[in-house]
């Protein structure tokens, strides 16, 4: 899977509300190179990006873990854990949870972020 830049965008909840709405009205239309992952601010995107998630990324880049479980093995971190943070980080497109019969493989598809506050 292709690994990319994320662009991340820091906004208020009225902002985004706001860009939404006209968004969905044809008032307004996303450009090029802007943010696709918002977050309404600087702390709530340290919060995801913690420097734990960010290690967590790395070792999914470079060990490439065939299994959530592999993934406890490696980090030392219980499953269930790893698995509620990788239902975040899925959620903003920073990885990729590949289903492989009775398990989920991990990988990760960010590992740069720019961030450009509103």
């Amino acid at each position: 899977m292709k690994r990319y830049i994320v662009k991340i965008g820091i906004a208020s909840e009225a902002e985004l509300r706001k860009r939404s709405i006209d968004i969905a009205a044809g008032r307004r239309h996303r450009q090029q190179g802007e943010p696709k992952v918002w977050f309404t601010s600087m702390r709530a995107a340290a919060e995801v990006l913690s420097e734990k998630n960010r290690e967590l990324l790395r070792i999914l880049a470079e060990e490439q873990p065939e299994s959530v479980r592999e993934l406890a093995e490696l980090t030392g971190r219980a499953e269930s854990n790893l698995s509620r943070t990788l239902k975040t980080l899925a959620g903003y497109g920073f990885v990729h949870l590949e289903r492989k019969e009775k398990s989920v493989r991990p990988v990760a598809r960010a590992m740069e972020f720019q961030i450009r506050a509103m």
